[in-house]
């Protein structure tokens, strides 16, 4: 069983959010520092390190004094540096002793106390500790600490045994590590991008493949906080600089709700299709869960779902159960993302019980860079039928198009803000449901966004009724970064309403 993070179709930037790391409930257009925060974060895990810097200079130096360009089909030299180094002419074979330094100019770089190997056959050999530097093109950056280290620099194949490092943004450990041309495998391995000591959360596997396409697959995963195991799963495969998966509880406090816990999970049933349950349980109103049997195959999404659902003001509402399909794809040679979605069941909320249809097309402009400036803009047309059951309402249908643009700019690396209008046929007003609608059809939203210091940044969203010329929310963020997670606080400036969450991010 495995822990996952609910399907979230947000109205508003679906090619942004889905991006998200740094995430909180909003309903004032804020999703869009979400974007902007991990764009930031991305920055910086792709920097190169000091360490990864100096190998890249090492090996232009290293290149300026080869004696001639080296022909194709020839082995890739390597440059070898020791406080004292022993050469057999005849043999090739070596030994070197003290600070051994030795570099592959392809991108590698063995560093220990004391080394052997043969320069004819292109292995080193190093019995004790080893510090190994992986910086080639089109692979994951790998930096590891290890033991018994075995490498053919000319096959590029070798092994390492209880190692721990870094891969990209991930910290790893293994009981061994084998290195092939074309991905390394860790057995007995654990994964996790917090980096203490002990990892507030991990993944274990049994096996774990890298490869070069920036792939992971894992096999026989165990998922941990602490040294609690929470979920298992018998295969995962990521992507590296993957984001907005989190297979961990969510802890907070609501206004309206008292203290909460929320949780999912994901039991895989065959090729295609997992089932999803999530749970949730709050102090002031008990327990609420929901199930949802999914089907995933390339661009097209299915689920069926049963149970309560939640919008980003609080309100429920319950499929009894709903049947949602979705079919997205980008328009070829454009940055356009079509997506086509209908929905079908039985919905009911409070005392209201209809079967509900919901039909929509929509357009999606990826985020538009323009210096500091990010633009972002969709359209759509939506057709809602409710058919009310025990009411004299009786049948109601709302069609009509939407659209949404926002522009934000990034002052600097602490500030940040956005304004932006949309406007939505679908309102509370002209629709049975009140579930994830205002009260009105036309909308302005602002917001800015300031880290204070390195740890806590504070943002404020407002939303503005343009149809009634009032304000309808102010809300107030407080982000805090512990360690390995995030503490965020909302307050409700209109409502008087105040939520905390505590969440691990990023994972």
């Amino acid at each position: 069983m495995k822990k996952f993070l609910g399907v979230v179709c947000a109205a508003l930037f679906v090619t942004s959010t889905a991006e998200a790391v740094y995430e909180a409930k909003s309903d004032t257009g804020t999703e869009v520092f979400n974007y902007i925060e991990n764009r930031r974060r991305e920055a910086r895990e792709q920097q190169l390190t000091e360490e990864q810097e100096q190998l890249l200079a090492d090996i232009e130096k290293a290149k300026e004094n080869l004696p001639h360009e080296p022909q194709a089909g020839e082995p890739v030299p390597a440059v070898f540096e020791g406080d004292d180094l022993v050469y057999y002419s005849g043999s090739g074979e070596f030994i070197a002793t003290g600070k051994v330094d030795i570099i592959q100019l392809e991108g590698y770089r063995f560093q220990s106390a004391e080394a052997k190997g043969n320069v004819k056959e292109q292995v080193v050999r190093v019995d004790g500790k080893a510090h190994v530097l992986q910086l080639t093109e089109g692979a994951p950056r790998v930096t590891l600490d290890g033991y018994k280290t075995v490498y053919n620099y000319g096959k590029k194949t070798g092994t390492m045994a209880e190692a721990n490092g870094k891969m990209g943004e991930y910290y790893l450990t293994g009981k061994r590590f084998e290195f092939y041309p074309d991905h390394i495998v860790v057995y007995d391995g654990t994964q996790t991008k917090c980096g203490a000591k002990t990892p507030d959360y991990h993944l274990s596997a049994e096996r774990m493949e890298i490869w070069p396409e920036q792939v992971v697959r894992m096999y026989n995963v165990k998922f941990w906080i602490k040294n609690k195991v929470v979920g298992t799963k018998d295969y995962e495969e990521r992507q590296l600089g993957e984001t907005g998966k989190n297979y961990f509880p969510r802890v907070g406090y609501n206004s309206d709700h008292g203290v909460y816990v929320r949780d999912n999970f994901e039991i895989p049933l065959r090729k295609h299709f997992n089932l999803l349950i999530g749970a949730y349980v709050e102090t002031k109103h008990g327990f609420r869960s929901k199930a949802e049997l999914e089907y995933e195959n390339r661009d097209l999404h299915a689920w069926m779902k049963y149970g309560f659902y939640e919008d980003s003001d609080d309100r429920w509402i319950q499929k009894e159960p709903s049947l949602d399909i979705l079919y997205q794809r980008k328009i070829d040679g454009l940055p356009i993302i079509w997506r086509l979605e209908g929905e079908v069941g039985h919905w009911r909320q409070n005392s209201v019980a209809s079967t509900h249809q919901e039909y929509a097309l929509n357009l999606y402009h990826e985020p538009i860079a323009l210096g500091k400036y990010f633009l972002f803009f969709d359209t759509g047309y939506k057709i809602t039928k409710d058919d009310v059951k025990n009411s004299s309402r009786g049948n109601t249908t709302v069609r009509g198009f939407n659209y949404n643009f926002l522009l934000a700019r990034e002052f600097n690396e602490k500030f940040a803000a956005y304004a932006g209008y949309s406007y939505d046929k679908n309102n509370s007003t002209n629709s049975v449901f009140d579930f994830d609608l205002d009260d009105y059809s036309r909308k302005i939203q602002a917001g800015a966004s300031y880290w204070l210091t390195d740890k806590d940044r504070f943002v404020i969203g407002v939303k503005w009724n343009a149809d009634k010329n009032k304000i309808e929310d102010v809300d107030y963020y407080w982000y805090h970064d512990l360690h390995c997670s995030q503490a965020v606080l909302r307050w409700r400036g209109k409502r008087k309403k105040l939520e905390v969450h505590w969440e691990f991010v990023p994972w």
